[in-house]
């Protein structure tokens, strides 16, 4: 729905701020861009519907803590987190708060474009549309050595830290994190949290 709907950027690099709007610009929303994150929370209830895509790591109030204060004061809009290999374990945490989606630099323009328009779409849950018992039954098709590696993963540690950590190589990281894309479907990180999110839910909660 580009032209009615607000994408909020929150991006304190210039140059990337500035290439995001372009982009957003292009496809045909409107944008409003903030260089902090203090500037997005002031306007309070002022803020046009839309969607949020903000980067993680900022000076001051970092994406983690704005998205905590937008749920605090109500404010519910779909909210994206832009994100480098070492904040995985921040963007985690947010989609636990509902956040519905990140991405890893660099992306390609397409995959932010994508994003944007799934998230605009109305949700059934914070987990998606990943079935919880679904996610479960797919997660036990993995062996325990693909457990250990999809937990390191999902908590944002790098190949290494988790080959490290398990005492194999990096290269058989690469090797179980392939196996693990192919017996779960996903495509790639943000695919995997969610899966993970989903498949973790505690019974009492369904």
């Amino acid at each position: 729905m580009p032209g009615e709907t607000v994408i909020h950027v929150v991006e304190d690099d210039r140059p990337m701020r500035e290439s995001l709007v372009e982009l957003l610009q292009d496809a045909g929303y409107t944008v409003h861009a903030y260089a902090r994150a203090e500037e997005l929370l002031s306007r309070g209830s002022d803020l046009e519907p839309g969607c949020i895509v903000s980067d993680v790591r900022m000076p001051g109030m970092d994406g983690l803590t704005l998205l905590r204060r937008l749920r605090i004061a109500g404010l519910a809009l779909p909210f994206m987190l832009i994100t480098s290999h070492g904040d995985v374990s921040m963007a985690v945490a947010a989609m636990k708060l509902g956040a519905v989606d990140f991405l890893e630099k660099p992306f390609e323009a397409d995959t932010l474009l994508t994003a944007i328009d799934s998230a605009l779409r109305p949700r059934s849950s914070d987990t998606g549309a990943i079935d919880v018992e679904v996610a479960r039954q797919t997660l036990q098709k993995l062996t325990s050595r693909e457990i250990e590696v999809f937990e390191g993963l999902v908590a944002g540690k790098s190949n290494k830290e988790i080959a490290a950590a398990l005492g194999i190589s990096p290269r058989t990281v690469e090797f179980h994190r392939a196996h693990i894309m192919d017996k779960t479907g996903t495509k790639g990180l943000p695919d995997l949290v969610r899966l993970w999110l989903a498949g973790n839910v505690p019974q009492a909660t369904r």
